[in-house]
């Protein structure tokens, strides 16, 4: 776990110094462990324009294994800054640690108890993110919140759970029944993420919103590919996207070749890929479908994180 820290906040460290101005903090659920906040960082003024369609607001989840992370650590303000400095407000969420003091073996005798426990964690994730689309919703007016102008994003695990969260809301699920009538977000952008699924190879029964699909081709702690036996597996980026793919819907996937799970934390590096999606994909409704294997030595490239490095 302590390599895993390292990796993040060096990278974000390295890549852009200063922060980000936080605007207000705002409690959105209360559950038996905890309470759970979300801030808000609202765009540069000067930075929206009143031409052109509407910018819309990030709601992120950081990752950290489900075992830690905080929605404002350090290393994610110059990220948050980059964005609120081109339009968008950030909208960052706490969510419980599903995995947080769970003991996690993957040696063959033990993989679908692992499986079946990372899964619990990443609906926990999901629930407390439709509690704060809910919150959203109901105090929008107050907000100045478009609710039809949402991209959920999300590192690692957080990433993790943004996927399953349209995944959810595509599948209907009881647990996306309590989501605003006929809410979906515009956009999901998943810097190494993946699908948790106990019922075969994810699927899209309702058309989902545009995916960006960040991930290493070396990732060592979320699937690149798919990790699956019988019915439940990991589906991470490359599975996802032929799934879409097979399916007629849009996505953007970038395979940085022989990355890790770097990419988890690779927010300045991608911007431009991150600006191309939002801009053409989410905003201009473009229908661009993107499948590009990059290998761009200007990438930061740190060590690799393994499961075992994590718990």
């Amino acid at each position: 776990m302590k390599r895993l820290i390292i990796l993040i906040l060096c990278l974000s460290a390295s890549l852009l110094a200063g922060g980000q101005t936080l605007s207000g903090t705002y409690r959105f659920a209360q559950r038996d462990t905890c309470d759970l906040y979300l801030d808000i960082y609202e765009p540069v003024a000067d930075a929206v324009s009143a031409d052109g369609p509407a910018r819309p607001s990030i709601l992120f989840v950081f990752g950290g294994g489900f075992i830690s992370g905080k929605r404002d650590d350090a290393y994610f303000l110059p990220w948050f800054k980059l964005l609120t400095e081109n339009g968008f407000r950030v909208i960052s969420i706490d969510y419980r640690l599903g995995l947080k003091g769970v003991r996690m073996r993957f040696d063959p005798l033990h993989l679908i108890d692992a499986a079946e426990k990372t899964k619990h964690a990443v609906d926990l994730g999901v629930e407390d993110v439709f509690s704060a689309v809910c919150y959203l919703s109901d105090h929008a007016g107050e907000l100045g919140i478009d609710m039809d102008n949402i991209v959920i994003a999300g590192s690692s695990a957080g990433a993790m759970i943004s996927l399953s969260s349209e995944w959810e809301i595509c599948n209907g699920t009881p647990r996306a029944a309590v989501l605003p009538l006929n809410f979906n977000f515009v956009g999901v952008m998943s810097f190494a993420g993946a699908v948790m699924s106990t019922t075969g190879e994810p699927r899209y029964p309702f058309k989902p919103c545009p995916q960006l699909l960040i991930h290493g081709t070396a990732d060592g702690a979320v699937a690149y590919d798919k990790t699956a036996f019988g019915r439940r597996g990991m589906y991470g980026s490359s599975s996802l996207a032929k799934i879409l793919s097979d399916g007629g819907h849009v996505y953007n996937i970038y395979r940085f070749k022989n990355h890790s799970h770097d990419m988890a934390a690779n927010f300045i590096a991608t911007w431009p890929e991150q600006i191309r999606f939002l801009e053409e994909n989410v905003m201009g409704k473009s229908g661009r479908i993107i499948d590009a294997m990059v290998d761009d030595p200007a990438v930061p490239v740190m060590g690799n994180i393994t499961l075992d490095d994590i718990y």
